[in-house]
C-alpha cells in the first residue's frame, strides 16, 4: 500500500540514485537505432556558482524539454558542462590565498594556476550536484568544462584561425577598465549603479583673448561630473546649429592646469538643450567621445595609470604640444600619482583658485561599477586583442532575418538585430592568469606570431628573421648557436574572456575540431533556452562562431525566458534582502513542487513573480495526485493488460478517455510551442479538475456498487488513466511520477522501463457523446454549487431543482445521473417545469434553465443587505486605490514594483466587486 503521505525528502534521492544507476540520461538512452537527435547545450554555470532562482528556471525550462523528448523516442543528448569563469575564479582563489598570506604575485604563474585547480578539484562545480537536486537529466557522464584539453584545443583552433584569417587583430581602443582587479572587463560585469555626485561647470579660456570670468566672450564652459578627466581633454565639441557657438567653431581654447590648446569642433554629439550647449572631449576615458575623437581626429591622451591614478610627469602624450612653465609644473607635481579621487578634489580647487570654476550643482547619475571588484570602472585607452565581430555578425543577422533561427518570443529579435548590425569590435583579451593563455609571442622588435604551440611560433619567427637578412638575420643566427627558451619569443601573458571559450560551446563540447561521432550525431543542437540578458554576450556569439567555423547554425529556436522576481514583480537582490533560494524551497516543499510553480507561470514574455506561498499550493498538488493513487489502489484500481480500452462501456470511463486524449493532445502542442505555462496548466486542470475531483468522485457508486463488470472495467481504465497521467506530468514532476510509476506496477511485478523511457502518451480515444454527456452532468453540478456559494445556502440545506425548457435528451440525462446530481450538488426532488418558479435562482444550461426555488433557504432581504455592504466596502478599496494611481508623483517616484502592486490589488477588488453585483442581482432576480 502506498504511504499515507508523500515524503519528497525521502523519495527524491531514492529516485535521483535509481537513474543514476541505470544511466537513465546516458546519450541516445531509451531511444531505438537511427532515432531523431534531440540536443540541448546547457548555459554552462560559473564554476563558482550556486544554484538561484534563474538557474532553477533555466534548467526546469529545458528539463521539461529534454525528459518530453526522450519519451517521445528521439536520441537525446543534454550536454552538460561549467565555465572557468575568469575573474570570478580568480578572486575566490586570490582570498584563500591572502588568507594564508600570499599574494599572487608572490607565486609564478604556473604556481597560481596549480592553484586554481587545486580549489576546483575541491570546491568548485558545486552547482551540478545542485543542478541533480531540482532532477536535471543532463548526461552527467559528458560534462565538459571550458578548460578542459578539449575545448583548450578548440580555443587555439579557433583564435589561430581567426588570426590568420584577418579577423582578430591587437588594437588600441577604449575598454572597461577595472582599476581594482587590473583588467579590461565585459559589459556584463558592469553594474550601473545611481550615486549622488555633482556637475562641475567648468570655464575654457578662448585661445588669443584676455581671459575675464565676467566676460562670457572671453570662455566657453563645459560641464562635466569626472573633473580629473580635464587633464585628457583634446577637444570642445558643440552642435552645429548652435547660435551660441558658431562663430567659435574652428578656435581653441587653452585648458587650464595644462596650457594645451584644444579646438572647438561642430558635432552632433552636442546637445544644444543640455548643460551649457558645449561638451569637453576626452578620448581615452569616455566611449563617447572616443567616436567624437575619430570624427574629428582628436588626440587620445591617457592621464590614469592601471590603478586609476593621475598619470603626467612622464606621460609623453599629456606633454605633447604644451610648454611647461613652472606654475603648470608645480600643479603637475601636485596631481601626478594621486588617486582618481582625490585628484578630483584638487582639480576643482585648482580651477576654482584660478577663477575657471563657474558653479557647482547636485547631480544624481548612474556610475558604471565592476560587479566583481565594487568599484568604479574607468574607460581606459589600451592595446587589447579583438575579434572583427561585424565581419563574422553578417551571416548570423542573415540566419534569423531568414528564419534558419527563430526566437521564441519573437519580439526578442528586435533586440538581437539592433546589437548585431551596430555590434563594435570584440575585446577578447583579459589581464588575468586564470584562462587560456593567448596563443601570440612576440619577438624581440615587437613582431607578432600567433600559432596553436610555442614550438610553431618559434618556427615562424625563425623563418620571419632569417628572410630579413642583415642585423636580424644574424641576431636569430646566434641566438639558434646557443638556443634557450624564452631568448627568441616572449609569450603574451593575457588571457581570452571566457565568453570567448563558451561561443564555441555547441559544437566544441561534441569534440571538434575532431571529427568525432557525436559532432555528427548531435550537432546542430534542436534549441537553446536562455535568459535574455546574455543574448548579446553568448547567444549572438555562438551563432557567429558555429556559423563561421561548422557553416550551420548552432540550433533553430532560441527560448528566451523572462526573469524571476519576487512576490511584488522587484528583481531579486541581496540588498533589498528578497532573495529566495530554489534549494530552500526544495528542502521544504520538494523539487517537484518548485519545478511545477515555475512552469506553470513561465508564460512567454512575461517575468515569474514568485510566491512561496504559490509553492506551497503546487506541493498540494502532488499531493492530491498521491492521494488520488492511494485512494484508487485502495478501492482494487491495478493494470489490467488483458482490458481493452475501446470496449469500455461506461459513459464516464469513455467520458474520462476522451478528456484524457483531449489534455494529452493540449499539452504536447503547448511544450512544442513552448508555452510551458499552457503545458502545467493543462495537466494540471484535467489531474485535479477532471480526474481527482470529478471522475474518482464519480467512480465511487461504482466501487461500492454490485456490478463486478462495471468494476473490472473501472479498475482498468482508472490505471490506465492514472499511468498516463505519470507521463503527462512526468516533465514536470520527474521525482514523485516516476515513484509512483514504479509503485503502481503492481504487487510482485516491474515496469518494463522506468518512466523517464517510457513512451509519451498518444491522443487515442474520442468519444464526443460520453464527453459531452459527462460535462453536462459537470456543469450542472458545478452551477448549482456556484450559486449555492453566491447565495450563501447551508451547506446542509437540501434544495430542489427545477429544470425549464428540457429536451429529451436532458431529460433522459438527468433521469441516467439522478442519484450523482442529488448526492454530488445537495439536491432534492428534480422537475421539470415550462416556467421558472418564484423566488429562484437560475443559470443557463445549454438549451434548458437551471432553477434552485431559494425562498424556504435563505434570508433573501439578509443576503441582499449583506451582498450590498460587501459591495460598499469592496468599492471603497477600489476608489482608494484608483486615487493613489491617478497620483502621478506616486507613480512617478515609487518603486516600480508598489506601483505594480498596487495595480493587482485594484484588479483584484475589481473582480471581487463584479462576482458580488452578479451574486446580487441573482438575489434581486429571485426576489
Amino acid at each position: 500500500m502506498l504511504e499515507k503521505t508523500y515524503d519528497a525528502n525521502a523519495v527524491e534521492p531514492k529516485i535521483a540514485k535509481r537513474w543514476e544507476d541505470d544511466d537513465a540520461f546516458a546519450a541516445g538512452a531509451g531511444s531505438k537505432p537511427g532515432a531523431e537527435a534531440f540536443t540541448i547545450v546547457i548555459p554552462p554555470p560559473n564554476v563558482t556558482g550556486s544554484l538561484h532562482m534563474g538557474h532553477a528556471l533555466n534548467n526546469t525550462l529545458q528539463d521539461i524539454l529534454v525528459r518530453f523528448e526522450r519519451m517521445r523516442g528521439k536520441n537525446v543528448l543534454w550536454q552538460p558542462g561549467m565555465d572557468h569563469a575568469g575573474i570570478a575564479t580568480q578572486m575566490v582563489v586570490e582570498r584563500r590565498l591572502m588568507e594564508k598570506q600570499i599574494h599572487r604575485r608572490d607565486l609564478t604563474r604556473d604556481q597560481f594556476v596549480d592553484k586554481v585547480w587545486e580549489w576546483k578539484a575541491e570546491s568548485g562545480g558545486m552547482i551540478f550536484n545542485q543542478l541533480k537536486r531540482l532532477g536535471a537529466s543532463c548526461d552527467w557522464s559528458r560534462e565538459r568544462f571550458t578548460m578542459d584539453e578539449g575545448l583548450s584545443k578548440a580555443v587555439i583552433e579557433v583564435f589561430v584561425t581567426l588570426f590568420k584569417q584577418g579577423l582578430i587583430y591587437k588594437d588600441k581602443r577604449l575598454v572597461n577598465w577595472d582599476p581594482k582587479l587590473l583588467t579590461a572587463i565585459s559589459d556584463l560585469e558592469v553594474e550601473q549603479v545611481e550615486m549622488n555626485g555633482n556637475l562641475w561647470y567648468f570655464r575654457y579660456p578662448v585661445e588669443g583673448v584676455a581671459y575675464d570670468a565676467e566676460d562670457p566672450g572671453t570662455y566657453i564652459t563645459v560641464a562635466t561630473t569626472r573633473p580629473e578627466t580635464m587633464l585628457g581633454d583634446t577637444g570642445v565639441a558643440v552642435h552645429p546649429d548652435d547660435e551660441r557657438y558658431r562663430h567659435l567653431i574652428g578656435k581653441n581654447v587653452v585648458l587650464p592646469i595644462v596650457g594645451r590648446k584644444i579646438p572647438i569642433v561642430a558635432d552632433e554629439y552636442s546637445d544644444p538643450e543640455k548643460g551649457t550647449g558645449a561638451v569637453k572631449i576626452t578620448p581615452a576615458h569616455d566611449f563617447n567621445d572616443f567616436e567624437v575623437g575619430k570624427r574629428h581626429k582628436l588626440r587620445a591622451i591617457n592621464v590614469l595609470t592601471v590603478e586609476a591614478a593621475i598619470d603626467i610627469r612622464d606621460n609623453e602624450d599629456f606633454l605633447e604640444g604644451v610648454e611647461p612653465t613652472p606654475l603648470l609644473e608645480g600643479v603637475w607635481n601636485r596631481l601626478h600619482g594621486l588617486d582618481r579621487f582625490e585628484a578630483r578634489k584638487l582639480v576643482v580647487g585648482i580651477m576654482e583658485e584660478g577663477g575657471f570654476l563657474e558653479k557647482v550643482e547636485p547631480h544624481r547619475h548612474t556610475v558604471p561599477h565592476g560587479d566583481r571588484g565594487g568599484v568604479p570602472i574607468e574607460p581606459f585607452l589600451t592595446d587589447q586583442w579583438y575579434v572583427d565581430a561585424k565581419t563574422l555578425a553578417r551571416p548570423a543577422i542573415a540566419s534569423v532575418r531568414e528564419e534558419r533561427t527563430k526566437f521564441v518570443p519573437k519580439n526578442w529579435e528586435k533586440t538581437y538585430f539592433e546589437w548585431m548590425e551596430n555590434i563594435q569590435p570584440w575585446c577578447v583579451s583579459r589581464q588575468l592568469w586564470w584562462g587560456h593563455q593567448i596563443p601570440a609571442w612576440y619577438g624581440p622588435d615587437g613582431h607578432v606570431f600567433v600559432e596553436k604551440t610555442e614550438q610553431e611560433a618559434l618556427d615562424a619567427a625563425v623563418e620571419y628573421y632569417l628572410a630579413l637578412e642583415g642585423p636580424w638575420k644574424a641576431w636569430v643566427e646566434e641566438k639558434l648557436e646557443n638556443f634557450k627558451p624564452g631568448e627568441i619569443l616572449t609569450r603574451d601573458e593575457d588571457v581570452l574572456d571566457t565568453w570567448f571559450s563558451s561561443a564555441l560551446w555547441p559544437f566544441s563540447t561534441l569534440g571538434w575540431p575532431d571529427e568525432t561521432p557525436e559532432l555528427k550525431t548531435y550537432y546542430p543542437t534542436s534549441v537553446l533556452v536562455t535568459g535574455f540578458d546574455i543574448i548579446f554576450f553568448w547567444v549572438a556569439r555562438m551563432m557567429m562562431m558555429s556559423l563561421h567555423f561548422m557553416d550551420e547554425e548552432p540550433f533553430h529556436t532560441v527560448y528566451v525566458h523572462a526573469l524571476v522576481r519576487d512576490k511584488n514583480g522587484a528583481k531579486m537582490s541581496k540588498s533589498k534582502g528578497n532573495v529566495i533560494d530554489p534549494l530552500q524551497l526544495i528542502d521544504e516543499y520538494g523539487a517537484d513542487a518548485l519545478r511545477f510553480t515555475l512552469a506553470i507561470m513561465a508564460a512567454q514574455g512575461r517575468d515569474v513573480k514568485l510566491d512561496p506561498a504559490r509553492v506551497a499550493g503546487y506541493r498540494n498538488f502532488g499531493t492530491k495526485l498521491w492521494n488520488a493513487t492511494r485512494f484508487a489502489e485502495m478501492n482494487g484500481v491495478a493494470r489490467n493488460d488483458e482490458f481493452w480500452l475501446q470496449d469500455a462501456k461506461l459513459t464516464v470511463n469513455r467520458w474520462i478517455l476522451t478528456e484524457l486524449s483531449r489534455a494529452t493532445r493540449e499539452v504536447t502542442e503547448a511544450i512544442t510551442s513552448y508555452r510551458f505555462n499552457e503545458a502545467a496548466g493543462g495537466a494540471y486542470r484535467f489531474v485535479w479538475n477532471l480526474f481527482c475531483d470529478w471522475y474518482l468522485e464519480l467512480l465511487k457508486p461504482v466501487f461500492m456498487g454490485d456490478d463486478e463488470d462495471a468494476k473490472v472495467e473501472s479498475r482498468a481504465v482508472a490505471a490506465f488513466v492514472l499511468d498516463e497521467i505519470y507521463k503527462l506530468l512526468h516533465p514536470m514532476m520527474p521525482f514523485m511520477t516516476e515513484e509512483l510509476w514504479a509503485h503502481t506496477a503492481g504487487e510482485g511485478r516491474e515496469r518494463s522501463t522506468l518512466l523517464c523511457h517510457a513512451a509519451w502518451p498518444e491522443p487515442s480515444f474520442e468519444d464526443a457523446e460520453a464527453a459531452a454527456e459527462i460535462n453536462w452532468l459537470v456543469e450542472l453540478v458545478s452551477g448549482i454549487r456556484s450559486v449555492r456559494s453566491e447565495m450563501n445556502v447551508p451547506p446542509a440545506a437540501i434544495a430542489p431543482l427545477v429544470i425549464v425548457g428540457a429536451d429529451a435528451k436532458t431529460r433522459e440525462r438527468v433521469a441516467r445521473h439522478e442519484a450523482a446530481i442529488g448526492r454530488l450538488a445537495r439536491v432534492g426532488e428534480t422537475s421539470f417545469e415550462t416556467q421558472a418558479p418564484k423566488a429562484s435562482a437560475q443559470f443557463v444550461l445549454g438549451e434548458a434553465t437551471a432553477c434552485l426555488p431559494l425562498g424556504s433557504l435563505i434570508d433573501l432581504k439578509a443576503e441582499e443587505a449583506r451582498l450590498s455592504k460587501e459591495i460598499g466596502k469592496t468599492g471603497d478599496e477600489i476608489a482608494r486605490i484608483e486615487k493613489k494611481l491617478s497620483n502621478e508623483n506616486f507613480v512617478a517616484k515609487a518603486a516600480e514594483e508598489v506601483v505594480e502592486a498596487e495595480r493587482e490589488k485594484l484588479a483584484t477588488f475589481t473582480e471581487a466587486r463584479a462576482k458580488l453585483e452578479i451574486a446580487l442581482s441573482r438575489v434581486r432576480d429571485v426576489e
